[in-house]
């Protein structure tokens, strides 16, 4: 099964650094110059927004060594009074700058957002067929989203938070070298050290369980989406009271990671204050005492006071900043595991467009093996000229279906070669391959969408009349148009709201409108009644005219008229043949038909 990390995963603190570094490209897209430029004001908005707040402590400490003058309604009043409005006018400068960087930035986290969400997307449909049969859809779409939503966070917090506070240090490092000395700024910067350390700690703690969390909800959204999925399956087996056990045990262990998570936000938040507030004592202490011996002035106590409680603020921020980048860089890695998947199946390099001339199919001495240990198919040679019909019939098992998902290059053949028109596949491009091959598959997924988006999903560029010419070719056009909201009626999920003949319909018209050369009949018809079956084989027969078709059945009664027919048994091909002359030889093909007649035979007594 494949994973989203590496066997050898580096230590959590280079995992983290690794991550960063490959999302800091969506940061400053070497692409789009407009957006760099936007980063670079942001940047400086942010410098101004700081410096402007530095000014305000000293606008306060002048009023209130203005006030501590006493000189009545004189000077230092009219001072007082301007330093006031001063002050006040830092406060706004600082709330303008902060605003016009958001609003400046906001379209570079979106655009981040946006690329790295598309990057992943296409990702994801690049990947396998076994990836996607062996992933949870639910936890799939669970890290994409959680992923996705981290980047705009962790943009704003990097950019907006560590480096102002940065910067706001040294700054008031440099202001208490001057005026209190360098004792007091040792001081400021053990504690400062012994906060970031204390947060770094106690967050690595937390973010174990923070993944023990992630993994819960994972699981939990996995099991109901699972649940849902095949919520007819749980009906038909009375099992609603078992998936409820299973969902409740799930959640059981979400709530219980839960809440060690947030007992621990809980002492990191006590001793972070707990630090803050010895050196905010310790610091307001000093200065009282050098005020007592003259040294420092009332001015000064409220400017450290003032200038401490500037930077506890970015300070208490940063432990929240700290444990958000951490918890993002988290939901981040998995989504970058996604983006490290590699795919299985992938075009070699220069691989030309497929070039169809006719459509000829030929599989040369094919073998396959979905893993080592079981072979699928051994030695199959087979060839269908173009305009030519080709069925495949056999029990279940012996491979008939696997020829299509080679055809479609989901998977590579281990031995053999598979072409088209003289081009082997597996040199070619998946997308010009796919664009050459339509299917109509046994069981028809739709999307939960309108009619009418489903049968343009064979060619998304069709006009309205092009639509309707594919479903006329399909005969669903006049059922369409007995619908209420004709072809803008909603399908439902899955195309449950449909029946299984209509759902058919749908898809062979989705199927005609592609216009395919090579055309894929996958049990088309096998889960159908025997008079919807001939309405759809009618359809299906109009489909295939002049196309290069392979035709899978379970009914051997729908392939009668086939240029040759393939009895698979065991991933080998035991007879080949027409109709006729399978039936005259009495081998395997033969007693199929004798027990698919008399079965035929029995359901018509017993009506």
């Amino acid at each position: 099964m494949q994973s989203f990390h590496s066997a050898s995963t580096p230590p959590a603190g280079k995992a983290d650094f690794a991550t960063l570094r490959r999302f800091l490209p969506y940061l400053w897209p070497k692409a789009e110059p407009a957006l760099r430029v936007r980063v670079t004001v942001a940047l400086v908005l942010v410098l101004v927004a700081k410096a402007t707040n530095l000014i305000m402590p000293f606008a306060y400490k002048g009023v209130i060594d203005a006030m501590a003058a006493r000189s009545g309604l004189g000077e230092a009043a009219w001072l007082g009074i301007g330093l006031v409005l001063a002050y006040a006018g830092a406060r706004f400068g600082g709330v303008l700058f902060d605003n016009l960087r958001n609003a400046i930035f906001e379209s570079v986290g979106q655009h981040a957002a946006r690329r790295l969400a598309q990057d992943v997307f296409a990702h994801i449909h690049r990947l396998s067929l076994r990836f996607h049969l062996e992933r949870r859809t639910g936890s799939l779409t669970r890290i994409v989203e959680r992923g996705t939503k981290s980047i705009d966070t962790m943009l704003y917090f990097i950019l907006f938070n560590i480096f102002p506070t940065i910067f706001e240090l040294a700054a008031v490092c440099v202001i208490f070298w001057l005026k209190l000395g360098p004792a007091m700024v040792g001081a400021v910067l053990v504690m400062v050290a012994l906060y970031i350390v204390f947060t770094q700690k106690v967050t690595d703690w937390r973010a174990k369980l923070r993944r023990e969390m992630v993994d819960s909800d994972n699981k939990v959204t996995a099991r109901a989406v699972d649940s849902l999925l095949n919520y007819e399956t749980v009906k038909y087996f009375n099992a609603e009271a078992h998936e409820n056990r299973n969902y409740e045990r799930a959640q059981l262990r979400y709530a219980n990671a839960a809440i060690k998570s947030e007992v621990s936000l809980s002492w990191l938040n006590i001793g972070q204050s707990l630090i803050t507030n010895l050196l905010m004592a310790g610091a307001m202490a000093y200065t009282v005492w050098g005020w007592s011996r003259g040294q420092f002035t009332v001015g000064d106590v409220v400017l450290v006071n003032t200038l401490l409680a500037q930077l506890f603020r970015p300070l208490d921020m940063l432990g929240m900043v700290y444990r958000e980048i951490k918890q993002g860089l988290i939901d981040m890695e998995s989504m970058f595991g996604l983006i490290d998947t590699p795919a299985e199946i992938a075009d070699a390099p220069g691989a030309p467009a497929l070039r169809v001339t006719g459509g000829h199919v030929r599989f040369d001495h094919v073998d396959f093996a979905y893993e080592s240990r079981r072979q699928i198919l051994h030695d199959v040679s087979f060839e269908i000229r173009p305009g030519q019909k080709l069925a495949v019939v056999g029990h279940s098992g012996a491979g008939k279906s696997t020829l299509s998902r080679i055809l479609y290059r989901f998977y590579d053949i281990r031995g053999g070669a598979v072409t088209i028109d003289g081009q082997d596949i597996r040199a070619v491009t998946q997308e010009s391959l796919r664009r050459a091959i339509g299917i109509v598959p046994q069981d028809t997924v739709l999307f939960n969408e309108s009619i009418g988006y489903n049968i343009a999903y064979g060619r998304p560029e069709a006009t309205q009349a092009e639509i309707e010419a594919a479903a006329r070719g399909a005969a669903i056009h006049d059922f369409i148009l007995s619908l209420p909201d004709g072809y803008d009626t909603q399908v439902g999920e899955r195309g449950l709201k449909l029946s299984g003949g209509e759902k058919q319909r749908v898809a062979i018209a989705r199927t005609i409108l592609k216009n395919p050369a090579i055309l894929i009949l996958d049990e088309a018809t096998s889960a159908l009644d025997s008079a919807t079956e001939a309405d759809i084989q009618e359809a299906l027969g109009l489909v295939s005219r002049e196309r290069t078709t392979l035709v899978i059945a379970h009914r051997l009664s729908t392939i009668t008229d086939a240029d040759e027919i393939l009895v698979m048994g065991a991933g080998r091909i035991l007879e080949r043949g027409r109709h006729e002359a399978l039936l005259a030889r009495g081998g395997a093909y033969a007693e199929m038909w004798a027990l698919q007649q008399a079965e035929a035979e029995e359901a018509l007594a017993a009506e």
